[in-house]
């Protein structure tokens, strides 16, 4: 049988089962990661199963990220549990605050993701690691226990679905804009419980840190796993970090994919996802002169170097709206430090910007940016259900760090070209 690079991977992890469409089969992990909101209920079930050591103290990686700093007593309760445990298992790969990041960003930037990984994460946007060749996903605290008792986890093995993109992209049109485009058209239920594999020449310019925001979102298209085939922008990145060699794969010629579906990129604008789904999206036009109280640039979405070099690009020289509030989240600390070598920092600064260290705080409405009742939020981040930021009846747009960073300046939903930028000298 003629296979995908989902199934391809899958294969050679496979311990027991056939790996094809719908079929359940149990395989072996490289790298099981956990949170400091997922992990401590992982914990205490794999306490539960009376064992003293973890499957392996080097293929497990805990992060806490999504309440820390710790914003309450319940955060830092939790994230005392993990640390705790990682004390007493020596987790190797366990990130302090001041260590760690974003997770989804970190672990690439450690070395610790690479093309033919099985990897697994008690976190949604576990598929972000797809853009470096690696079947990733979203599993439950008490999966995450499991493996890090066994090493091991069962899949239904996905179908399949092609996303080929064609052309070059248009001024200001990143990953962030190709793939909420194509939520836009298959809708938050178009990928259900399948693979989402993104080919095509314009996928092969793609930078490195636009790859990431399109496996992320797979999850919001409803998908199992986001995966691009690994090539040599790939290899560029991994060479020298990744901890151990890659292993590359491609689908076979004929591979049965269940639907295809190409783009023609030059013909898509920025975009902007409107409340309250993913898949409300239209092009930045449609969505301008709308006002907005506070902007995030950010997240494991978009908070990457090159995000912020766009964001900085446009508000050099510029001042943030005063109704509006600006508040950036470099992904890592490793983007923190280089941003702050680049001089991007002080141009955030200057602007009137808030600058935090690394957290998944706003994303989720956690902490560091909730939204009030009746605010307005224009976000890098990749959803913006009902009271995903803030208050019920708060709303979030999702768009790219170049709509946001203008539209922090304009005080309204623009399109970048509407911010004029000074020549630098």
């Amino acid at each position: 049988m003629k296979k995908t690079l989902t199934q391809k991977i899958l294969e050679d992890h496979c311990i027991e089962g056939e790996v094809i469409p719908g079929q359940i089969i149990q395989c072996r992990v490289d790298l099981a990661l956990g949170n400091d909101v997922t992990a401590p209920l992982a914990i205490q079930t794999f306490k539960e199963f009376g064992l003293d050591r973890v499957f392996n103290s080097e293929r497990i990686a805990l992060v806490p990220d999504h309440f820390v700093p710790n914003k309450d007593i319940a955060a830092a309760t939790q994230a005392k549990t993990m640390r705790d445990f990682a004390h007493a298992q020596k987790i190797t790969h366990y990130y302090e605050v001041g260590q760690m990041g974003i997770e989804h960003a970190l672990l690439p930037e450690k070395g610790l993701v690479t093309a033919g990984d099985v990897i697994i994460g008690a976190d949604s946007h576990t598929c972000t690691y797809g853009a470096l060749g690696a079947f990733a996903t979203g599993v439950g605290s008490t999966d995450l226990a499991a493996v890090m008792a066994t090493g091991q986890c069962w899949f239904r093995v996905p179908e399949a679905m092609r996303f080929i993109y064609h052309g070059k992209r248009q001024p200001w049109v990143t990953g962030k804009d190709l793939i909420l485009y194509t939520i836009g058209d298959i809708g938050v239920d178009g990928a259900l419980y399948r693979s989402m594999e993104f080919g095509g020449d314009t996928t092969k310019t793609l930078p490195m840190d636009a790859r990431p925001t399109m496996a992320n979102m797979a999850i919001p298209a409803g998908a199992k796993n986001g995966i691009f085939e690994a090539d040599n922008i790939t290899l560029s990145y991994l060479k020298g970090r990744a901890l151990h060699p890659p292993k590359l794969y491609q689908a076979d010629e004929g591979a049965g994919y269940i639907e295809t579906r190409e783009y023609h990129v030059e013909k898509i604008d920025p975009q902007v996802a409107f409340p309250s789904l993913p898949e409300n999206v239209h092009p930045v036009e449609a969505a301008e002169n709308i006002p907005i109280d506070q902007v995030i640039i950010g997240s494991c979405t978009n908070g990457r170097i090159s995000d912020l070099r766009i964001a900085a690009e446009i508000l050099q020289g510029k001042k943030v709206h005063p109704e509006v509030r600006l508040i950036i989240f470099p992904a890592t600390q490793e983007t923190y430090l280089q941003a702050l070598k680049e001089g991007l920092i002080e141009i955030f600064i200057e602007a009137g910007a808030a600058v935090s260290t690394p957290t998944c705080g706003p994303c989720l409405g956690g902490h560091m940016g909730i939204l009030a009742e009746g605010e307005r939020a224009l976000s890098t981040t990749n959803r913006n259900f009902p009271g995903r930021m803030g208050h019920p009846e708060s709303e979030v747009y999702l768009s790219s760090p170049a709509v946001a960073a203008a539209s922090a300046v304009a005080g309204k939903i623009v399109h970048p070209s509407a911010i004029k930028r000074e020549e630098t000298v």
